[in-house]
């Protein structure tokens, strides 16, 4: 069943649960189809039979100021990648290799009064966006074998009070020097099978130089609330992009924008600082 979205979700792991109140998703109890093909002296029809095959299905939600490094690790794979960077925050790199080697967790969804619950899942790609005038964003592409069970529960956990990271105000740096008309960016990472990590930046096109063919380090810091009433931040950091298309309109009728695609072929790294400039 196609559950749609406004769901609470909460992630399990290690015996731990987070909720993640703000969640929009299409999580679901896959299916996979036994087929019997007609004999030649049948009566020309096919059988089918569903069957339950574990759970397919995404989860986005902003990025909170307690769900960003649950959240990033399990986009990231951080593992024996993780560090302690300077000043004690977290800093969580990303593993290229296939997402079967990837750490799994549970996942409960809760509607109305209605809990399930997903065992075993794993993440096997994710898109992370940072946009002014938006909240950060990240969608997990979920995938599972354990098939949904009912799990006894109460409703939706409380959303008040929980602080996002937001693009307004975001920085950006190209090869340490900050960029003014880059708008958004988005990351791209497919895990599951062969890793291959994507970048669309989007820019303003105005007079001189564009961004260069080859990119050795791209960096992009959000704060919580947009800078709004703390320090909070999150900081992204992608090494060796590589352009591979440019998809900007010409026609636009003011500035010229749109995005250029590149290809991360180095690290991606976070690290998550909270309001007080600590590790959250």
């Amino acid at each position: 069943m196609l559950n749609g979205r406004d769901c609470a979700i909460t992630i399990k792991t290690d015996g731990l649960e987070t909720d993640i109140p703000y969640s929009e998703e299409t999580v679901r109890g896959a299916v996979s189809i036994l087929e019997e093909r007609a004999a030649i002296e049948g009566d020309g029809l096919r059988r089918a039979l569903a069957a339950p095959a574990g759970v397919t299905g995404c989860v986005a939600a902003p990025l909170t100021v307690g769900t960003a490094p649950l959240l990033l690790l399990l986009a990231l794979g951080g593992g024996e990648s993780e560090a302690e960077s300077s000043g004690g925050a977290r800093r969580l790199g990303l593993r290229l290799a296939p997402m079967e080697d990837a750490d799994g967790f549970d996942l409960i969804q809760r509607r109305g009064g209605d809990s399930v619950l997903y065992e075993g899942c794993k993440v096997e790609g994710f898109e992370l966006r940072i946009e002014r005038g938006e909240a950060i964003r990240l969608r997990l592409d979920v995938w599972g074998e354990g098939a949904p069970r009912a799990w006894p529960g109460g409703g939706a956990p409380a959303s008040a009070g929980a602080r996002r990271y937001h693009g307004d105000a975001a920085t950006f740096r190209v090869n340490g020097k900050e960029q003014e008309n880059i708008y958004a960016l988005t990351i791209e990472s497919r895990k599951k099978g062969s890793a291959r990590t994507t970048l669309r930046l989007h820019r303003a096109l105005g007079e001189g130089a564009d961004f260069p063919e080859t990119i050795e380090e791209l960096e992009a810091t959000a704060l919580l609330d947009g800078g709004r009433g703390g320090s909070g931040a999150i900081r992204l950091t992608l090494k060796r992009l590589a352009r591979i298309a440019d998809e900007t309109k010409v026609d636009a009728a003011d500035a010229v924008i749109g995005p250029l695609r590149y290809y991360v072929a180095g690290a991606v790294t976070a690290e998550a600082r909270g309001a007080g400039g600590g590790e959250i």
